[in-house]
């Protein structure tokens, strides 16, 4: 069973985990805004898998908070069944995943290859020899075709691992900021996975416990499915803590400082290395990652960001800056259509504050657009925040946009321009209100 709150702030998801322990005590944390548990426990008490589901969310709505539940055989169609509040019957699970297009594969460059190859649902693709699909894609596919398939790499609850293998930090005087708490973190997980690899094992989920002062305990279950890095265990340490400071401020201080933090390898796995491709990854390397966490640490979460690709009509929406480790699922998904978006590669340079612009025609007067995109005259000429005029010598356009028609206040009409100036510079300029700006640069 897979519950994901729609308002995903740390506030919001920490009370709906702590709902859904109380129906069962062995919660996994997928990540932040996505919880999972083995529903078949809870069911044969309670009297029914749909029974569970109907006395979670009502608890969960008693709390305010939004939340979708969705329960199959596995966690990858639990979590698409949450997409629609689904419950899918034992057995259903295969017919419910071979309707489902390649586009739900957490891999988009996989998805879109596949379906330019004529693959376009799941079912399409478990219908391929796995042999095949391996040779063909890698280590990738093989995870495609399993998730495909149905077949979940382990179970949501499984033992812990025989021996003690967590790792432990008390902290006196107790420590109020979270920053030190998450550089300590990563120099735990580094000496937890120092201690796995002597064993031949690596972790694919952790339990992070804090105590406070007052006695109070806080201990969550970090699933990933696959290596688990030092950095990735730092980051659940933030997110975990995070959940917790967005309390009552009146409840942090109560609580006073942190006095012990303790990670635990609940699950391991044997380890089998990692054979990258023959042309590279781009995957950020250990060494750049503590260099991040460093600043961080010094300078606060925010310090260093890094840009995420999106979705959206207008360039300053396409790429959105997020914090160093935090989850980089694009709020707003690159496949879409997005009718109304200039066609064509995207500029280089866009600008944090639109740019003010002259474009006159070949008599030295402003060029318009009418209410139905009609052009006054040719571009001529383009000055640029006062600057000296450029002779324009080739443009294309106008490309209408008009947003949030149905909202007044925060309505948006307006024409784009490319344009090409004799200094080989090519602009992407709108005209809104009667007003030229210059929104990018081609350069």
């Amino acid at each position: 069973m897979v519950f994901t709150p729609r308002e995903n702030t740390a506030q919001s998801f920490e009370r709906v985990v702590a709902v859904v322990i109380g129906f069962c005590p062995r919660v996994e944390v997928v990540e932040p805004g996505v919880c999972a548990f083995a529903v078949r426990g809870p069911a044969r008490y309670f009297g029914g898998e749909t029974v569970v589901a109907a006395k979670v969310a009502a608890a969960v709505a008693g709390l305010g908070v939004d939340a979708r539940a969705g329960i199959a055989d596995g966690l990858f169609a639990a979590l698409l069944a949450a997409g629609s509040g689904q419950i899918v019957p034992a057995g259903g699970t295969t017919e419910f995943l071979a309707r489902q297009p390649v586009s739900v594969l957490d891999d988009a460059d996989l998805s879109e290859l596949l379906h330019r190859l004529g693959i376009r649902t799941l079912g399409d693709l478990a219908a391929l020899p796995v042999r095949d699909v391996v040779s063909r894609f890698g280590a990738a596919g093989e995870r495609a075709h399993r998730q495909a398939s149905g077949w979940d790499a382990r179970p949501l609850a499984g033992a812990p691992p025989p021996d003690d293998l967590s790792v432990a930090q008390e902290f006196d005087p107790p420590e109020a900021n979270a920053e030190p708490l998450v550089f300590t973190a990563k120099a735990l997980a580094e000496q937890m996975h120092a201690t796995l690899r002597a064993k031949g094992l690596t972790c694919v989920r952790v339990q992070v416990q804090v105590k406070w002062e007052d006695g109070r305990e806080n201990s969550r279950l970090w699933r990933h499915d696959g290596f688990l890095s030092a950095v990735q265990v730092a980051d659940r340490v933030r997110w975990q803590l995070d959940g917790w400071r967005t309390k009552e401020p009146e409840e942090e201080r109560e609580a006073g400082g942190i006095t012990l933090l303790r990670l635990t390898p609940d699950q391991v796995v044997r380890a089998t290395g990692q054979q990258l491709a023959l042309w590279g990854e781009a995957v950020i390397t250990d060494r750049v990652a503590r260099a991040a966490m460093r600043v961080q640490a010094l300078l606060g979460h925010q310090a260093v960001l890094r840009p995420l690709l999106e979705g959206g009509r207008n360039v300053d929406e396409q790429v959105t800056h997020r914090p160093f480790g935090e989850n980089e699922e694009p709020s707003r998904a690159k496949d879409q259509p997005w009718p109304g978006r200039i066609p064509g590669a995207a500029p280089a340079a866009v600008f944090p504050e639109p740019r003010d612009a002259a474009v006159t025609d070949r008599g030295g007067r402003p060029v318009t657009v009418s209410g139905r995109c009609e052009v006054s005259a040719p571009p001529q000429t383009l000055a640029v925040d006062g600057g000296p005029p450029r002779e324009i010598t080739g443009w294309a356009g106008p490309w209408p946009l008009a947003e949030r028609w149905w909202d007044p206040d925060s309505a948006s009409r307006r024409a784009r321009f490319q344009l090409v100036t004799e200094d080989g510079r090519a602009w992407l300029a709108a005209v809104r209100g009667g007003r030229w700006r210059i929104e990018a640069g081609y350069w």
